[in-house]
């Protein structure tokens, strides 16, 4: 991955996942579409350990609706995964900006590191377009940060 700083995972959140037979490639390993599949559960389970809800966040009304979505996302595979193997997705927060997170995430079997992603996500309203992160979510990610 591109970029001067070295994530940290002393504060991540992890969340665990098994490679099942849907994950595989005709050659018997995580098809590498799998691994954005992965890290997609981590985002989303790093939110829902800290009370948010995606669904809830778009349930909303149109106009008050708001959703976080991928704008930029760099995969490095490292090594292969297999069936039935139990990975670890950590996510961690790296930068909060006004609509965007930088977030680093691996996947990790064990003591060795999977693939790593460096992962750009906006803030968005119900009108598709960028919009603040509220301070109370603000609050959040610097805690966890």
């Amino acid at each position: 991955m591109t970029g001067a700083s070295v994530p940290s995972f002393a504060r991540a959140h992890r969340f665990p996942v098994r490679v099942y037979w849907e994950d595989t490639d005709a050659g018997g390993i995580v098809y590498h579409a799998g691994h954005v599949r992965f890290f997609e559960r981590g985002r989303t389970e790093m939110l829902r350990a800290h009370g948010i809800s995606q669904s809830a966040t778009a349930d909303r009304s149109l106009a008050e609706a708001v959703l976080f979505t991928v704008r930029r996302l760099e995969v490095d595979y490292l090594k292969p995964a297999a069936l039935d193997d139990l990975l670890i997705v950590e996510t961690a927060v790296r930068e909060i900006g006004g609509a965007r997170l930088l977030l680093d995430q691996r996947l990790t079997r064990g003591d060795d590191v999977v693939a790593t992603a460096a992962v750009t996500v906006v803030m968005i309203g119900g009108n598709g377009r960028p919009m603040r992160i509220p301070m109370e979510l603000r609050a959040l990610f610097e805690a966890i940060r």
